[in-house]
Parts: structure tokens; C-alpha cells; sequence
């Protein structure tokens, strides 16, 4: 991309897939068939950032999850579409219905299902670990891997590119300052 900073600075709405991207992609289930997915909380500081800073975030998952829906909750995150059969669609509605167009929607996954919103958005984002032909085809790429780091260096991304970072550096040091992720 020849301008990624200008493309970072026009997102408003930034989704993300889920498992590969959110978390290390692989599936835990108990014996009672519980499924169990473990989260990075630094992920999970960097989505509370840009609802701080007005960017809406959203995961949209084709896999119906309750761990998901869970950690929505925990984080705040309004906008959790899980079992969703067409990424695309359901993004251009939270687009719509936020009166965005997809040049200011951004979308962040790791495997083959995503490339077609990937291509439709305006700052496509992988895990360094995603998939080798969706890793060529988007605009950025974190140097972490899927559920170690990743979404947290795309949310840090987005920040720097709208000139949120100083601010919330001084903020940090004020004793009201910053909370800790799921408070904010």
C-alpha cells in the first residue's frame, strides 16, 4: 500500500476475525464438549483503546461461539457476530448502519475465508503466522503471531496514525488516568 499511514488514519470501524487472528487459531474442547480458546490481553487492551478513541470494533466469526460472545462482553465490544456465513455482508452492514463507507472499515483475519472482505476494505490486515497467499494480499502484516500479539500492533497502528499516541502517554501518568482493559 502506498500510504498505509493515511489509510490507518481514515479507519473507523475495525474488525477482526477470530480464531487464527484473536487467538492462536487452534480448538480446545473438555470432555463434556466445552469449547476453550485462550485470548492475549494485550489484544485485548488494544481494542479497549480504540473505543476509547472513537474507532467501533467488531469480530465477525464464521464459528458459533459462546467463548467469543464472553469476551465481547468482558471488553465491551458491541458489535460480536458469531456463525456468520458471509463476512462481507455483515461487515458492510455495521457499515452502513454506522454511516461508514468500507474505505474507512478495516478488517484483520489469517486464512483463506477472509480474502474476499479483505479485498473490499480499506486497510486489510494478517497475523505474521496467517496463511501464506492471504499474508501477500493484504496492506499490513504484525510482526506477532495470531492470539500472541498481533491485533494489539494493528490497534497500536491505528492509534499512531490518527495521533492518539502522545495523548494517551501523558494520560498514563495522570492518577486517573488509563484503566486496565474491560474497564475503560
Amino acid at each position: 500500500m502506498a500510504d498505509l499511514g493515511a489509510a490507518a488514519n481514515r479507519i473507523r470501524l475495525a474488525c477482526f476475525d477470530v480464531d487464527g487472528t484473536l487467538t492462536d487459531g487452534r480448538l480446545g474442547f473438555d470432555t463434556a464438549g466445552r469449547e476453550s480458546k485462550s485470548f492475549h490481553v494485550h489484544d485485548g487492551q488494544g481494542l479497549v483503546l480504540l473505543r476509547r478513541f472513537g474507532i467501533e470494533v467488531a469480530f465477525v466469526t464464521a464459528r458459533s461461539s459462546t467463548v467469543v460472545e464472553q469476551r465481547a462482553a468482558e471488553l465491551r465490544i458491541r458489535e460480536v457476530h458469531t456463525a456468520v456465513p458471509d463476512k462481507l455482508a455483515t461487515v458492510q452492514d455495521i457499515a452502513a448502519r454506522l454511516g461508514l463507507s468500507m474505505d474507512q472499515v478495516s478488517f484483520m483475519g489469517d486464512d483463506l475465508p477472509d480474502l474476499r472482505i479483505m479485498a473490499n476494505v480499506g486497510l486489510s490486515a494478517a497475523p505474521a503466522d496467517a496463511h501464506p497467499w492471504v499474508a501477500e494480499r493484504v496492506h499490513w502484516r504484525s510482526r506477532a503471531g495470531g492470539g500472541a500479539g498481533a491485533v494489539r500492533e494493528f490497534c497500536d497502528l491505528l492509534l499512531e496514525a490518527q495521533g492518539h499516541v502522545e495523548g494517551l502517554l501523558a494520560d498514563l501518568v495522570r492518577p486517573a488516568g488509563v484503566r486496565a482493559e474491560g474497564t475503560a
